[in-house]
């Protein structure tokens, strides 16, 4: 059996100014996606046909961090308000811009990503899905990371367990938990990077890397969750076994599922 060790959330303090772990796993996070997309999109300007539609100048790609940062952190607060935590907001509306706190919602999140980079690619004049299938292989690395700075903050932890590597978390109670923020770092960070970035290295059909994607992170997200305790304030929000994320989760595999019967059914079309 294993302690959560006993992690300051605030990294360090420069006179006034308090830097939280939760803050710096977000820069981690941006700055390994700007890095991962000059990456790719030299790749695509090497490449041959079928690789044309992912060539972005250096100052797209820092424009496109920059929308998906501003998308993902808005609309990831905006879903923890709406979909988690709405009674809290309407007790303290100030908790809304206290985000190193934490409550940060992947389905917001990845919503408002999907409308900002509409509004980049009506920008650039690129087809929607060309730059959301060029931005998928890098969401997982700060997916990754992002759970990486919910362990630190000794959040969302699992449900009692008596396998060997469960954690007793101190401030939580003195049951043996699974600690399912490990669990979605290794699935969410390094396998559905690892298919997302081999999947990607070859010409796919449009849609295919984003269906992959939605795919993807739904069914590992549907998976985790029987291991993650459920919010008290929510419990089981359907059927009395399914979570809020598995709930939200069922639509994207859905919706990845027919992106990729249209990328394959017709591809060149598509």
């Amino acid at each position: 059996m294993l302690t959560y060790p006993d992690i300051d959330p605030v990294a360090f303090s420069l006179g006034p100014l308090t830097v939280h772990w939760y803050g710096i796993m977000y820069i981690v996070a941006f700055t390994g996606a700007w890095y991962l997309a000059r990456v790719r999109a030299r790749r695509a300007a090497a490449g041959g046909p079928g690789h044309d539609k992912f060539r972005f100048t250096d100052e797209q790609l820092a424009d496109l961090v920059f929308y998906g940062a501003l998308g993902a952190v808005l609309g990831g607060r905006f879903g923890s308000v709406v979909f988690y935590n709405f009674d809290r907001f309407i007790s303290d509306p100030l908790w809304l811009l206290r985000i190193w706190e934490g409550g940060m919602s992947f389905h917001g999140g990845f919503l408002g990503v999907m409308l900002a980079f509409y509004i980049y690619s009506r920008r650039i004049n690129k087809h929607y899905f060309d730059v959301l299938d060029f931005i998928a292989p890098l969401a997982p690395f700060g997916l990754g990371v992002g759970r990486l700075g919910n362990f630190i903050g000794g959040e969302l932890w699992g449900r009692p367990t008596d396998v060997p590597w469960g954690m007793v978390f101190p401030h939580v109670d003195q049951m043996a938990r699974h600690a399912s923020q490990l669990y979605q770092a290794v699935l969410e960070g390094v396998v559905l990077f690892g298919l997302m970035w081999w999947f990607s290295s070859k010409p796919r059909p449009r849609y295919a890397v984003s269906g992959l994607f939605a795919v993807g992170y739904g069914v590992q997200r549907f998976f985790v969750e029987f291991y993650r305790e459920p919010d008290s304030w929510l419990g089981f929000v359907a059927l009395d076994w399914l979570t809020m994320g598995q709930v939200l989760s069922v639509p994207m595999i859905v919706a990845g599922a027919i992106l990729l019967v249209i990328a394959y059914r017709n591809p060149t079309k598509a």
